[in-house]
């Protein structure tokens, strides 16, 4: 269902007729993506809730929250896409990248698109749903054979799926490299099919490669991250291009585009280096065994039990 939309290719020709391999092009396919991609949360929950048994129960509510927590960080990371593209076709978003690719003109919402993908798969670092040292294999953790071989094939296709997104949105889809745009026409134009592909094994490398070098966050950990770090990241992020892309639509001049840049990246470079303050003195006042976090209160024990226990003692 998500590939219904995602453009394969440019213009062929098959059956002696001029087309383009994609079965439909929708107004809001992007939005179509994400629902269809957002269903599968469901086989996870009902499967850790029907087993009957609490470590199954456990993942499928973690991976319920994280794909909750991180779709809407995946979300707000194609906004800016919409807004440079003036569409959410996936083929008008392809066709806005024949210059320069979103990747690169908007690379925060790429990396943030790309952390999001890893945490709604469910795949290392982030497969908190099925963390073997906590949840003793998590939501299929009672399943075999054929049902766990189906797990396993719907989280690779999810995986296939949201590269191609990632592909079509970021990395110019079917087009080739820069410099390499005469070949999109070898084969009758069939060659583009080959470009795209390339494009979402790259992806899937990522995915892979991923999984066999990082460690797996704690839990609290990766929910502090989507909710304090990737969601206030994004809305940021898309005020500033929202400003940037009212300000070239209106004809301002290039000068006052650079100079808004300019004091974005002083600021962010100004909240960094007050981050990093802060954490030294942090460090500092733990060196020097000072108290570095806050106290937090402490109900007092009822007379009634204290008086009780200092009678246990004494006697």
């Amino acid at each position: 269902m998500a590939f219904a939309v995602i453009p394969l290719s440019g213009t062929v020709v098959l059956f002696g007729h001029e087309t383009v391999m994609q079965l439909t092009d929708i107004p809001v396919g992007v939005l179509y993506i994400l629902a269809t991609a957002s269903v599968g949360v469901y086989g996870i929950v009902l499967a850790g809730w029907s087993s009957g048994s609490t470590y199954p129960l456990l993942g499928g509510l973690r991976s319920s929250a994280q794909v909750i927590s991180y779709e809407i960080a995946m979300g707000l990371s194609l906004v800016a896409v919409f807004i440079y593209s003036g569409s959410m076709s996936t083929a008008d978003i392809v066709g806005a990248q024949d210059k320069w690719w979103f990747c690169v003109t908007l690379f925060p919402s790429f990396v943030i698109y790309a952390i999001s993908m890893v945490g709604e798969t469910n795949r290392a670092p982030f497969d908190l749903a099925e963390a073997e040292g906590e949840l003793v294999g998590g939501f299929h953790t009672e399943y075999s054979s054929l049902k766990f071989a189906l797990f396993f094939l719907a989280e690779y296709v999810n995986i296939v799926a949201v590269s191609a997104l990632a592909a079509t949105l970021f990395l110019g889809g079917y087009h080739a490299l820069p410099g390499l745009g005469f070949t999109e026409s070898w084969l009758g134009g069939w060659f583009t099919v080959i470009w795209f592909l390339a494009k979402v094994v790259f992806f899937f490398f990522i995915f892979v490669w991923l999984r066999g070098t990082l460690p797996r966050l704690r839990y609290d950990q990766f929910m502090k991250f989507g909710w304090k770090v990737l969601i206030p990241f994004s809305l940021v992020w898309i005020i500033i291009v929202a400003t940037l892309r009212v300000l070239s639509l209106q004809g301002a001049p290039r000068s006052a585009l650079i100079g808004f840049t300019i004091g974005i990246v002083l600021l962010v470079l100004a909240g960094a280096n007050l981050y990093e303050s802060s954490k030294k003195r942090r460090a500092l006042a733990d060196a020097l065994g000072e108290v570095a976090t806050p106290s937090f209160p402490v109900p007092a024990i009822p007379q009634k039990i204290s008086n009780t226990r200092t009678e246990q003692i004494n006697g």
